[in-house]
């Protein structure tokens, strides 16, 4: 217990899946945590089909912001997905990349703190060009630090790309 795991890539390059079968080869009975919000119709089939997809093997678990109060102690634990999760907070803390860095980095350590063993699911998005929308630009730069910080403390780095995984670290 206690290893941390990230998985990284592009949208649709296999992350999810690729950590729902690490996921269940480190245990019979994972937890999959669940960060997104449910905001349209298109987000509420997406967040279905994921559902249908893992089967009633899982422990279902659904929090936007406060992971670490969660009880994951002894358990494999799927985060799904930091960039939901960095979301979540960047609008809580008014789209202040600083103030939503601090809080990001707090609530992973209290969380990672626990006795657990954790898969991290995020997105590489700064891969692409500079946004013309500042919004996104600090969007872009929050992910991109608080992808580094979870880097630097996972025990594994794996970078999906289409569909294959690239061990990193």
């Amino acid at each position: 217990m206690g290893n941390i795991t990230l998985i990284t890539g592009g949208q649709r390059s296999g992350k999810s899946t690729y950590a729902e079968r690490l996921a269940l080869e480190r245990s019979e009975r994972p937890v999959y945590l669940a960060t997104a919000t449910i905001g349209d119709e298109e987000m509420a089939e997406r967040v279905r089909r994921h559902r249908e997809r893992r089967g009633p093997q899982w422990i279902n678990l659904e929090e936007p912001i406060k992971l670490s109060l969660l009880d994951l102690k002894g358990h494999t634990v799927l985060v799904d997905c930091m960039t939901l999760w960095a979301t979540n907070i960047f609008f809580d803390q008014k789209e202040d990349t600083d103030s939503a860095l601090t809080a990001l980095k707090n609530e992973f350590d209290l969380l990672t703190g626990k006795k657990a063993d954790f898969i991290f699911v995020t997105n590489e998005i700064g891969m692409s060009g500079i946004s013309p929308n500042a919004m996104a630009r600090k969007f872009t730069d929050l992910l991109g630090f608080f992808n580094q910080y979870v880097a630097a403390r996972a025990d594994e780095v794996v970078l999906m790309i289409s569909g294959i995984p690239v061990k990193i670290k």
